[in-house]
């Protein structure tokens, strides 16, 4: 009887000790998977609601976005590129636009039609919700920064209308790479 109850004991403590193994295995599984989340969204990636139509139909209105931090890290952004920045009038917002005009380019909008470097042929802009009207004054596009435009131009506060109408590179946070909750698809 002796022996029956030293073994039931023993029993118990292994279960004991394997419980307590299994939850430590556990914290440390919870802990690592929320310091790497963490990580990836402070340096790799941006998770962010879009809560304006200024990007329609591309974005929609409450479309989840992820951008990716590390998109310019060994290239330049480019035209056309749907980026995330923090908005020249006040460093604590963050905004989404396309990219139109470059460093060094001058940007003419005649009739709602963007021209680059007085050429005589508008952008390609299929992208656009509907018809776009309207005259804006010349814009040379400082080195180091650059000219963004709203999808849905008629219903955009870009850079047409800011005070401070350049993007500087050192504001982008990153490229919009895909729209995950609403709607989904990568953004190209």
């Amino acid at each position: 009887m002796m022996k029956l109850g030293r073994a039931m004991v023993d029993r118990s403590q292994s279960i004991g000790a394997t419980l307590l193994e299994d939850a430590i295995g556990w914290i440390k599984l919870v802990i690592c998977t929320v310091v790497i989340a963490v990580l990836l969204h402070q340096f790799v990636i941006i998770n962010a609601t879009v809560p304006t139509a200024s990007m329609e139909n591309t974005i929609m209105t409450n479309d989840r976005v992820i951008a990716f931090r590390l998109a310019y890290l060994f290239s330049e952004p480019e035209r056309y590129d749907i980026i995330f920045f923090r908005y020249p009038g006040d460093m604590t917002q963050v905004y989404v636009k396309r990219i139109i005009g470059l460093p060094g380019e001058t940007v003419n909008i005649i009739d709602g039609q963007v021209f680059i470097n007085d050429s005589t042929t508008p952008l390609n802009d299929d992208f656009v919700r509907g018809p776009v009207f309207g005259n804006y004054p010349t814009f040379h596009v400082p080195e180091n920064s650059f000219f963004v435009l709203g999808d849905n131009r008629n219903n955009s506060g870009d850079s047409r209308d800011w005070l401070d109408p350049y993007v500087p590179r050192s504001s982008i946070l990153g490229r919009a790479v895909l729209v995950w909750w609403n709607s989904f698809g990568f953004i190209s």
